[in-house]
């Protein structure tokens, strides 16, 4: 992305799985070519949450209209079955009011 692209909107998604750390990263590393094509995705963060087997991705948008395209994707629709959710993800929307750096 060049410099120009600022994020405008946050997609906090958490889920629970069975998987361990080591599949969980090897799903993730499978996938990222298919999340570096998302039209839209100025970064995405793989986090690691406190309870076991609790991981997340935060995501960061240049438009409200380029996450919703990616919520009705066929890979948006694919993360709870390619990692083995056992309940479904938790999603939280926020809007990014600024940065600290640029």
């Amino acid at each position: 992305m060049d410099k120009k692209s600022k994020g405008t909107i946050m997609q906090i998604v958490k889920l629970k799985t069975e998987l361990s750390e080591e599949e969980m990263l090897k799903v993730a590393k499978e996938r990222e070519p298919e999340f570096k094509a998302i039209p839209g995705i100025i970064q995405k963060y793989y986090v690691k949450l406190g309870g076991r087997g609790e991981y997340g991705g935060v995501y960061i948008w240049d438009s409200a209209e380029s996450l919703n395209e990616f919520k009705e994707s066929e890979l948006a629709a694919t993360i709870p079955k390619a990692y083995k959710a056992i309940e479904p993800p938790s999603v939280e929307i926020v809007d990014i009011m600024f940065e600290l750096r640029e």
